[in-house]
């Protein structure tokens, strides 16, 4: 048996402790699957003495998370600090150098660095593994780079930040309001003191840029997505939703078009028929299309000690057999920059909700303003809001109530363009909710 592959571990927060734990309670049979025993010879962490439920009495520490990069006594590298820049990033660069393995959970580092990265590491020689990146016990990056080589894939979509659809789950459920369903996640850790990286939309953006990389065979181009986040979704939106047959979900889409690929990411809603409707709280799930496969979702846990440490081993057993892969499954050189799909060349239905003067005449004057950009209206709906939850604020004393349209199949282009025009005649207060509707 060859010798005991040594690892180092560069952040202990729940993940990381987590990591530990679990390489040593499966000691036995991870050393029977990786023909070696994994051992962890050296860690860093701030606080030497927080009590993290795990041994460390046998293993060296280091002050400076990169002098685990350089310690003698590390085969492998785990970098579980978090950020895009900082040590992580000097953690990462310092092991690849050297020619040292790195498995890492760090979807903003890859998201930013990426390519540069995975270019160091082929020039080193080195792994750069990172399953635990993106939707944490999921395995769709093994996925994505391993199992799917035979089919041409063309849409990837999912749910892929358990903050907001935890969020979204509990104001649908609950009627509560965003501020309520956020307040809640705090409480129950899902969420943190500062939640715009989750319910901006950023988190979600990160991940899929390192999923459509995969999927196509393109560079890394996380400011080429657009995002939309959560905030501003009211309960009264996600009661119409539910009428309609629809939930409503926080997704990240990316797809081939002829204009280039597309990605997108904001509040969608989605049939209720649908598999990825039926993901609630903080669970996530991915749906890869392909010329071979046609369909194939993947649901588990996105996020949680356990789940992501799970990943975070089963590359380390990947490179304690031996297996290194190209990080993005093509040579850095062969990634192709992707043309950019601008949003306002995207097509599909649509939800609005605007705010209007109640007064005869109004929604018909709205529909006209639709039809002069070719807009066709599957139904419109009037209501008056149920509850105070439902209602919308008003700086004004001019009555309004919600006005909800559904739209057949258009361009976001035509969209935006009749809402300027409905705009500028006065009919709305305040701005309209626009939430697309994926059918696929």
């Amino acid at each position: 048996m060859s010798a005991a592959l040594r690892v180092g571990v560069a952040g202990l927060g729940t993940v990381g402790a987590s990591v530990i734990r679990l390489l040593d309670e499966r000691r036995t049979a991870l050393e029977a699957l990786s023909g070696r025993g994994i051992q962890v010879t050296a860690v860093s962490a701030r606080d030497r003495s927080r009590d993290r439920g795990i041994d460390l009495s046998n293993v060296r520490w280091h002050d400076d998370p990169v002098d685990v990069a350089t310690d003698e006594n590390v085969d492998l590298v785990v970098e579980l600090i978090g950020g895009s820049n900082g040590a992580a990033k000097d953690v990462v660069e310092a092991a690849l150098k050297r020619g040292k393995p790195v498995v890492t959970a760090n979807k903003a580092l890859l998201a930013e660095h990426g390519l540069d990265l995975a270019a160091l590491a082929e020039e080193n020689g080195a792994a750069l593994a990172f399953e635990a990146a993106v939707a944490g016990g999921i395995p769709v990056i093994k996925a994505l780079r391993e199992a799917l080589p035979a089919s041409r894939l063309t849409r990837i979509s999912g749910i892929l930040n358990g903050t907001c659809n935890f969020i979204l789950s509990r104001m649908e459920e609950e009627g509560l309001s965003f501020a309520d369903a956020l307040v809640e996640a705090q409480r129950l850790g899902y969420a943190e003191a500062d939640p715009t990286f989750d319910v901006g939309g950023f988190d979600t953006a990160h991940k899929l840029s390192i999923l459509t990389s995969l999927a196509f065979g393109t560079q890394i181009d996380a400011n080429s997505i657009y995002v939309e986040g959560i905030a501003s979704i009211a309960p009264l939106d996600l009661a119409m939703a539910d009428e309609l047959g629809y939930r409503i979900k926080l997704l990240g889409v990316a797809t081939r078009t002829d204009a280039g690929i597309e990605q997108r990411v904001h509040p969608t809603m989605v049939p209720k028929s649908s598999a990825i409707a039926q993901v609630m709280g903080v669970t996530n799930a991915v749906a890869i299309d392909g010329s071979a496969i046609g369909e194939l979702t993947l649901v588990g846990p996105g996020a949680g000690g356990g789940a992501t440490a799970t990943a975070v081993i089963s590359d380390i057993v990947d490179v304690a057999r031996g297996a290194v892969r190209l990080p993005f499954g093509l040579p850095v050189a062969l990634l192709e920059k992707a043309e950019k799909a601008p949003i306002r060349t995207h097509k599909g239905g649509y939800y609005i909700r605007l705010s209007v003067v109640d007064q005869p005449g109004t929604a018909a004057a709205i529909a006209t303003r639709m039809a002069e950009q070719g807009i066709s209206l599957e139904s419109i709906l009037q209501r008056k809001p149920r509850d105070k939850k439902q209602s919308e604020s008003s700086d004004t004393d001019v009555k309004t109530v919600p006005l909800v349209l559904i739209t057949h199949a258009t361009s976001e282009d035509a969209a935006r363009r009749a809402l300027d025009a409905v705009l500028a005649d006065g009919h709305i207060h305040g701005s309209p909710q626009v939430i697309r509707i994926e059918t696929e």
